[in-house]
């Protein structure tokens, strides 16, 4: 889809290379800039040496092309310039200072690359007092932006962060925005800038509680299970020790047709459940009640009775149940890959399928440096000048 597409990533860590991969997926050429020491996620499991290979860093860069190059030196620069001339897209999450200082933020480059979509990726944005911050999701996505608050209930200590989990959703934010930039280029010739921020994306990831306290100036704190709001949308524990979710729908009988599941009809002429009304006042009593039910049957037991009675659930999977979840293979989450090793393994797919087309990597994750030459070679450099500029590098 994205064939013929020219990306230059010069990021480090997740979002903004992780939005290069996806794009990489879908058939774009992206270059990854590092410098001579890398990408900060290549020695994310160096202090492991009984573990090999480093999926998380393939995960982000595979498909890419990989240049190192001295961005603190006039050549280096030019090199990158020169890498630039005929680029669609710059992609970057160095912070805006840096940037400015090496005279590679927009306002620099826009002037010699009008048709250029500069794509730039931020903790807290590009102007106010968070602009030059450094963040990682987990401060600026999870941690800022009120996720983790939204999930601690009352009185609580807050869940830590899954890694990486605010830059993926980040990471789709910019490759939407980008492509949209993309759009708007065929129009009218010229390129722009688009911003994406950990925090931006955040607050958007939580809309509905933020849309509830932006209008109402209040919102209902997270609850345990014994205290939902809805104790019909919950979780309760199978007979075979795992948790499996049901959630209700509104404008539809759900805990008729849950009581029938569970062979408990005898609990709807209960008075503390016979009402919605009862039942919000009797939360705990009714979740026992429930627990009492669904620990006597298995998940793939209550699996069947729940989806012949149309309700909504779900297994509590964790990465391992769902890697072997038949559902989750089925919407092509899994593709297979080669590391630059030669090693076969699966890896996550990008989030959308194109049927009829090759969705997977095409390419591991570049060795550091690896296409330098090549790279170098295309963009106009002799074979003496690419030795120097190595040289030179080699020298720092």
């Amino acid at each position: 889809m994205l064939e013929g597409l020219k990306v230059v990533e010069f990021a480090t860590y997740v979002a903004a290379p992780s939005a290069a991969a996806v794009m990489s997926d879908w058939g774009a050429v992206v270059i990854k800039i590092e410098s001579g020491r890398g990408d900060p996620t290549r020695r994310t499991f160096a202090g492991m040496p009984h573990l090999e290979g480093n999926p998380v860093f393939e995960f982000e860069n595979h498909g890419k092309r990989g240049v190192v190059l001295d961005i603190g030196k006039p050549a280096g620069r030019a090199a990158l310039l020169r890498i630039l001339r005929d680029a669609d897209i710059f992609i970057t999450n160095v912070r805006p200072a840096a940037l400015k200082r090496a005279r590679l933020d927009y306002e620099s480059l826009k002037a010699d690359f009008p048709r250029l979509i500069y794509t730039s990726v931020t903790g807290y944005g590009l102007k106010g007092p968070g602009a030059d911050l450094p963040a990682f999701d987990a401060a600026g996505f999870w941690s800022r932006a009120g996720i983790a608050g939204s999930l601690t209930p009352r009185d609580e200590e807050p869940p830590a962060c899954r890694p990486a989990f605010g830059d993926a959703f980040c990471a789709m934010a910019t490759v939407s925005a980008t492509l949209a930039a993309l759009v708007e280029r065929q129009a009218t010739g010229r390129g722009r800038l688009v911003e994406t921020s950990l925090i931006r994306a955040g607050v958007y990831a939580i809309g509905w509680d933020f849309s509830i306290q932006l209008k109402w100036g209040r919102l209902a704190s997270q609850r345990k299970r014994a205290a939902a709001i809805n104790p019909l949308s919950n979780y309760f524990r199978t007979a075979d020790d795992r948790w499996v979710g049901v959630f209700a729908r509104d404008g539809r009988d759900d805990f008729k047709h849950l009581l029938k599941v569970l062979e408990l009809e005898s609990l709807a002429a209960d008075p503390r459940f016979a009402s919605g009304s009862a039942r919000a006042k009797n939360v705990a009593d009714l979740v026992a009640a429930l627990d009492a039910g669904f620990v006597r049957f298995t998940l793939d037991e209550l699996g069947a009775r729940l989806t012949a009675a149309d309700v909504v659930w779900s297994p509590l999977n964790a990465p391992r149940d769902a890697v072997a979840d038949p559902v989750a293979e089925a919407a092509g989450c899994f593709v297979d890959i080669t590391d630059v090793d030669g090693v076969a393994y699966r890896q996550p797919a990008s989030p959308a399928r194109f049927p009829g087309a090759d969705d997977g990597p095409k390419r591991p994750a570049p060795r550091l440096g690896q296409h330098t030459r090549e790279v170098l070679a295309e963009a106009g450099y002799a074979p003496a000048e690419i030795d120097q500029l190595i040289a030179d590098r080699a020298a720092t």
